[in-house]
């Protein structure tokens, strides 16, 4: 188990079940499978274009049950944009800072369980700012895979304002609005 995996053990934050409706009553242990996960976000360029990019290295951890949650840890050095030039200036101290910030961390607070899956209240720390957010994760499914694996998959968008977490350079060029997608298949434990 990496450091990281561990530190998402601790953190433990996103609701899932074994069933399509609401929380189960056992709690059940989940690992995110990041070669199965992504992050992808989409900001707009000089009001002409949106670029897309993602993030590359992913881990996190889910608890289900009545006492459900779900947390992530995103390294920010391993954002990839299809541009190595684009990509060094965004590890830099210019947006992501990633030598002084190297994670982006969410965990949840609070999960409620909807028709679709569920409503996660929590933290979402980036760039050294914690902000509170509110997300409708959509279950998409669940199954047993080829290896002898029990899966669950969950998926969320969202927009968060950059320069609320101090992220505030060139935005005459860059947009404050940052849409994420967040895909993830998890593994029973």
């Amino acid at each position: 188990m990496t450091h990281v995996t561990k530190y998402f053990a601790l953190l433990a934050a996103v609701v899932l079940t074994g069933g399509a409706g609401g929380a189960s009553a056992s709690a059940e242990q989940w690992e995110v499978d990041p070669a199965h996960s992504a992050i992808v976000f989409s900001i707009s360029h000089l009001d002409i274009s949106n670029q897309h990019g993602r993030f590359n290295e992913i881990a996190g951890s889910v608890t289900t049950g009545e006492q459900a949650a779900f947390g992530f840890t995103v390294q920010t050095a391993s954002v990839d944009t299809n541009n190595a030039k684009r990509d060094d200036h965004l590890r830099g101290p210019d947006f992501f800072n990633a030598r002084q910030f190297p994670t982006i961390i969410f965990e949840s607070t609070q999960a409620t369980a909807n028709d679709d899956g569920y409503e996660l209240t929590g933290n979402i720390t980036l760039h050294g700012v914690t902000n509170p957010i509110t997300v409708q994760m959509l279950k998409v499914g669940e199954g047993d895979d080829p290896w002898g694996n029990y899966r669950i998959g969950f998926e969320t968008t969202f927009t968060i304002n950059r320069s609320d977490f101090g992220m505030d350079n060139m935005l005459e060029m860059v947009g404050e609005e940052v849409t994420l997608t967040v895909s993830f298949e998890a593994i029973r434990q």
